[in-house]
């Protein structure tokens, strides 16, 4: 069964659903130039609102040929209770392409819920998703991604990072940081009785209303080249000392901002949870989240710092171990 469904249901969304922005497709089609051979011959599942507004469902179409993808899937959220969801597949040919461009979709029996029998179903159809979950059911929805062992590529918050279960998975090598963060995305369009906020705040040439948070960022299982660059380190410890102070409950130091990672140092470190965005796994390795060695949060001189990721340089890595050694040594003898 079909049915033409209007294109502004994006502006009509749940108004308690104040976690649902939607992705701009200048920010879509600058992530994804990263990770072009990976959808070659594959199934792209894209769960959204509506797949006639959707800038993700958009950019699989128009780069349907380009990519060499086998088929798009997607599925919209119902917008009211009592509504079911719609769907829309599509392999590239004309007729199809035809039917969208009228907005012609089909109906689910549900409402179209990720979490719903019929949006599993599709799931284990699939072979990479692509969408920006609600903020509110990320855990839940990478918990189904794992379950089902897809690859995915999402638009998260920064603070997903410190999530349990998502830290885990990166921790295990498994998930990662994708190449857009903060204000590498350029903000997020919002429904009209969103109120508009901030000093990025805007309505763009095409009347949508833009909020830019610059506190999002990409997860992703795919690869990609970037990830594999090292950290350019072009800071010492030695001469620096008081610039990297020690916890009080683990053999390691503080680091304030990425770039400030001390060539000489091979020991343990806490950086910033930012620090992943340019984390390459041959060069570091995570050791944990946040703890010291009492299993209490870090501390220096009594007080917490934000929270930290404690990474060391991988074996192999060029190094002087004797900088480390010395300066353990005297910190351990003072």
């Amino acid at each position: 069964m079909t049915r033409n469904v209007d294109r502004s249901l994006l502006t009509k969304a749940k108004k308690n659903k104040n976690d649902e922005f939607y992705t701009q497709r200048v920010d879509i089609d600058k992530e994804l130039q990263h990770y072009q051979s990976k959808f070659r011959n594959k199934i792209v599942y894209c769960n959204t609102d509506n797949p006639l507004a959707s800038n993700f469902v958009k950019y699989f179409i128009d780069n349907f040929s380009n990519l060499g993808l086998k088929r798009l899937i997607a599925t919209g959220y119902a917008a009211n209770d009592g509504e079911c969801g719609t769907y829309f597949s599509y392999t590239g040919s004309p007729d199809e392409l035809a039917a969208y461009e009228a907005g012609n979709v089909q109906y689910l029996h549900g409402d179209g819920d990720f979490r719903s029998s019929e949006c599993l179903s599709l799931l284990q159809e699939s072979d990479i998703v692509v969408t920006n979950p609600p903020y509110s059911l990320l855990r839940e929805f990478i918990s189904h991604m794992e379950s089902f062992d897809k690859d995915f590529l999402i638009v998260a918050t920064v603070n997903a990072i410190t999530y349990k279960d998502v830290f885990r998975l990166i921790h295990a090598g498994k998930i990662w940081l994708g190449v857009g963060l903060g204000r590498d995305i350029s903000g997020f369009i919002v429904p009209e009785w969103y109120e508009l906020y901030g000093t990025e705040a805007r309505i763009n040439d095409r009347g949508e209303r833009i909020v830019s948070t610059n506190n999002s960022l990409w997860l992703t299982t795919l690869d990609f080249e970037r990830r594999h660059k090292d950290i350019p380190l072009v800071k010492t410890y030695k001469g620096n000392e008081s610039d990297y102070p020690h916890y009080d409950n683990l053999n390691g130091i503080n680091i304030s901002k990425t770039k400030d990672i001390p060539s000489d140092w091979f020991g343990l470190m806490g950086v910033p949870i930012t620090s992943l965005h340019k984390h390459n796994p041959e060069q570091f390795e995570i050791v944990r989240f946040r703890k010291g060695d009492d299993g209490k949060d870090l501390r220096i001189n009594g007080k917490q710092p934000y929270f930290r990721i404690i990474i060391k340089r991988k074996s192999g890595q060029s190094s002087d171990h004797q900088c480390n050694d010395a300066a353990l040594s005297l910190r351990n003898s003072g």
